[in-house]
């Protein structure tokens, strides 16, 4: 073969790849694939927001890893924390894009900056999955009724305090979307109540630090033993809260709300230090996200979704827990086990509610 010949099958052979290659990326408009990484190793990248909340690096992360590892033994999970900070979930984010994700599953620090994040996603052809929390213009987006979890607060804080007596009202981080729920929700119930709200706090960043330290400054202003009740929005908080009671050397405290069954929520009330949570089974909420990011990871389209704000969404429901269905709940679900609940701090506790 003359020079002439081999060059001319050498540019045939460069137009047949580059025709391939062409091929190969002809479905780059379809955001249900994404199109950040390898059809034979798809990447999903899980951006959680903070750690001071024990769900997230407890439950949350490992649960989806499990499931997507069950459903996916070719997909990778990226796994990133922004520790509170939403400028380090931006640069997160804008990471795992660089990486070649294929999906992002965003639980975000602050929800109205995150659409930033969810249209950089998009220009990329890479679905987000509002996780936990809303996030506007979302591809898809999982949680619980958060208004509902903020009813159910407010309805046992009416219960338990026979609908009478003063409260204070400790809500979450103004930047979280799900804080404006429960909040909303929390209010619906209690505005309309005999309970009179003394004051009100929006915890900037969900801190039991934070907690402890307004519920400490509401006893120079009101006699602790004069509260009827406290509206905690999450167990953290309501950890903080039982922390400024108990520095004022008495242990009765009034009731108190929280929300995710921390463990620590969950001994408190065992112990009567603590009268409710908000149970939101994190296992149906984790897998449910897996399964939808492998979905999205691997072409496939998802379905049995309804509408929240425009969102295709799967909302799941809260359930709420007091002294007396701990056993029927986060026991019965193997959340916890009886003998992670009840050390020997909490035994005799355990015993008087029948926990064995």
């Amino acid at each position: 073969m003359n020079k002439f010949k081999r060059a001319a099958a050498v540019t045939a052979t460069m137009i047949l790849a580059l025709s391939g290659l062409a091929a190969c990326s002809s479905n780059s408009g379809d955001t249900n694939a994404g199109s950040g990484d390898s059809a034979d190793s798809p990447t999903i990248a899980l951006l959680l927001p903070e750690t001071k909340t024990t769900r997230y690096e407890s439950f949350d992360k490992p649960l989806f890893e499990a499931k997507v590892k069950e459903l996916c033994d070719k997909c990778k999970v990226n796994y990133l924390n922004a520790d509170q900070d939403a400028s380090k979930q931006q640069q997160q984010a804008e990471s795992a894009l660089t990486d070649g994700a294929s999906v992002l599953v965003l639980d975000p620090v602050d929800g109205k900056a995150a659409t930033s994040i969810v249209k950089s996603a998009q220009s990329s052809k890479v679905p987000v999955i509002a996780y936990d929390r809303f996030i506007e213009g979302a591809d898809y987006y999982i949680s619980f009724n958060n208004e509902r979890v903020g009813e159910m607060q407010g309805e046992a804080l009416v219960k338990a305090t026979g609908d009478k007596g003063d409260i204070l009202m400790l809500n979450g981080s103004p930047t979280d979307p799900n804080a404006a729920q429960f909040k909303k929700g929390a209010h619906s119930v209690l505005d309309k109540s005999g309970l009179k709200i003394v004051s009100e706090y929006d915890n900037p960043d969900w801190s039991p630090d934070n907690a402890q330290k307004f519920t400490s400054s509401q006893f120079n202003k009101i006699d602790p033993k004069s509260l009827a009740g406290v509206y905690a929005a999450n167990d953290g908080q309501a950890g903080g809260v039982f922390a400024a009671f108990r520095a004022e050397g008495d242990d009765s405290v009034p009731p108190i709300t929280g929300q995710d069954a921390e463990l620590a929520g969950i001994q408190r009330i065992v112990a009567g230090q603590q009268y409710m949570t908000v149970y939101k089974p994190i296992k149906t909420e984790a897998d449910k996200a897996a399964e939808l990011a492998v979905d999205l990871a691997t072409g496939k389209k998802p379905t049995g979704t309804t509408d929240f704000e425009g969102v295709p969404s799967y909302i799941l429901d809260p359930i709420a827990v007091t002294k007396d269905n701990v056993k029927d709940t986060v026991v019965a679900d193997g959340f916890y086990e009886v003998s992670d609940i009840c050390t020997a701090e909490y035994a005799d506790a355990c015993k008087a509610d029948g926990l064995s």
